[in-house]
């Protein structure tokens, strides 16, 4: 027999005992005999016969195949140092960053990549004995120009996306925006006007601070709705 201690969606601490018995179990929780504790300050999440606690706060850490925004902070004669909101910064080797050949003796590596550039970027490696590795020459990637970038605590970003990408879609059907987001808390956001940015961005922040809360998919219609309607009158 086993019994939960907490409601569903309830935000837990580190300690906080989340249930007793014999249960599944995934992130940030631990089993101490017939007991099971939060590790993390999260959102408890109770899915019948498995319980698992997921991150409200805490620096990204990289895996390999996530889709990312990293800002260039040092330009190499070969390379360039990423910084991707991790406590790990990101290394661009120049055979990463560009299909054409590069040639570090004619070529400029701060003509493809300079300091203080917001790019595009996936994570092709990281294992903890080594910075990530990271590349830009794939389709789709590459620098970010004529938009604004927006952080958010990366554990909010399934959030934001929503179930099949639901409220993403809708938050740029909604601001007549285009965004991308990547998995490491940073979005990119750009809109033909800058007052649909800032209500996208407005938007976003609100996605954050209400994750834990139910209901929020319609919150966020609603608002954006009426501030259409407000624009149209």
């Amino acid at each position: 027999m086993s019994e939960v201690k907490v409601k569903n969606h309830e935000i837990v601490i580190p300690g906080d005992i989340l249930a007793e018995g014999t249960l599944k179990y995934g992130e940030g929780v631990i089993r101490r005999g017939n007991l099971y504790y939060s590790t993390i300050v999260g959102l408890f999440q109770d899915k019948g016969d498995f319980i698992q606690v997921k991150a409200l706060k805490g620096k990204y850490i990289p895996r390999p195949g996530d889709l990312v925004i990293g800002k260039v902070i040092e330009v190499g004669l070969t390379n360039w140092i990423v910084d991707v909101g991790s406590p790990y910064m990101a290394v661009l080797s120049a055979n990463n960053a560009t299909e054409k050949r590069f040639d570090p003796v004619k070529d400029d590596a701060r003509r493809i990549f300079n300091v203080g550039d917001i790019i595009l970027t996936k994570i092709i490696s990281f294992d903890r004995t080594r910075d990530p590795q990271i590349i830009t020459n794939e389709r789709g990637l590459g620098k970010l120009r004529s938009g604004r970038l927006v952080e958010i605590e990366a554990a909010h970003i399934p959030r934001v996306i929503g179930k099949k990408g639901t409220m993403i879609n809708m938050v740029k059907r909604l601001t007549r925006t285009q965004i991308i987001t990547g998995q490491n808390g940073r979005i990119w956001v750009q809109g033909k006007k800058v007052e649909d940015e800032l209500k996208a961005i407005e938007t976003i922040k609100k996605i954050e601070l209400e994750a834990h809360t139910q209901g929020l998919t319609d919150r966020i219609r609603e608002m954006l709705s009426n501030g259409q309607e407000e624009n149209e009158v």
